[in-house]
C-alpha cells in the first residue's frame, strides 16, 4: 500500500513514463507549498481527507455496484461456454459493457484452464455486436489470439468482403477488437478466427 513511501520502485526496469496523477500524488499536491507566506497544515489536511473519503466512497460503490455483479455475469458466461462454441473458447455475455477480463481469468484459474478463452463477444452500447480478443494476462496490450491479420484495419463492406461474413463493421488494426451489426455476425467472427 505505501511502497511508493518507501522508496519501493514499481518496476525493475526503467519506466517508459512516469504517473503523476496518482492518488498518493494528489494528497502530495495538497501539502503547503515551500513558499507560501502562511502555511495551512490543517485546512489543507482537511482537503486531503475529503479527496481521500472520496477516493474511498467511490472505490466501495464500484466493487458493490458494478464489479460484483459483473462476476456473476461472467461466471454465468464461462461456464455456458461450450453452449457458444464446442472448443470452449468463445464466451457470450448476457450484458455487454461489465468489467469481465479479471473475472474470466479468475474463471479460468478456478476451473484448471488458464489461457482456454480467445474471444469474447457482447453487445455494445449501441446495439451492435463486438467481439473482443482476450488479452494475456499481465502483458498489456498483447492478446491470446488477435483477430486474423489479413481482417486488421478494415471496415465494413470492404471487411465483410474479406471475410465472407455480411453486416461487419471494422476490425482494429492490431486485431484486439472488431465488430458487426449481428450477433450472428460476431459469432461467425469468432469462429473464423478460431480457425485462421
Amino acid at each position: 500500500i505505501d511502497a511508493v513511501d518507501n522508496g519501493i520502485n514499481s518496476t525493475e526496469e526503467k519506466p517508459k513514463y512516469h504517473v503523476t496523477t496518482t492518488l498518493g500524488g494528489r494528497v502530495g499536491n495538497l501539502n503547503p507549498a515551500w513558499n507560501d507566506k502562511v502555511k495551512d497544515f490543517d485546512g489543507q489536511f482537511e482537503r486531503a481527507v475529503e479527496l481521500v473519503g472520496g477516493e474511498l466512497v467511490d472505490r466501495v460503490s464500484n466493487m458493490a455496484n458494478r464489479w460484483l455483479p459483473a462476476l456473476r455475469i461472467v461466471k454465468n458466461a464461462f461456464d455456458n461456454r461450450l453452449d457458444v462454441h464446442s472448443s470452449g473458447q468463445i464466451v457470450k455475455l448476457q450484458s455487454g459493457g461489465c468489467p469481465w477480463k479479471q473475472h474470466l481469468y479468475q474463471c479460468e484459474a478456478d476451473a484448471g484452464c488458464e489461457g482456454a478463452v480467445k474471444f469474447v463477444v457482447y453487445e455494445d452500447s449501441n446495439g451492435t455486436w463486438r467481439v473482443q480478443a482476450v488479452g494475456v494476462a499481465g502483458e498489456g496490450f498483447a492478446s491470446r489470439l488477435p483477430l486474423p491479420e489479413p481482417w486488421q484495419g478494415f471496415r465494413d463492406e470492404e471487411l465483410s468482403r474479406l471475410t465472407g461474413i455480411p453486416d461487419c463493421i471494422f476490425v482494429h488494426a492490431t486485431g484486439f477488437i472488431g465488430g458487426n451489426k449481428t450477433e450472428a455476425g460476431v459469432l461467425e467472427m469468432a469462429r473464423q478466427a478460431l480457425k485462421l
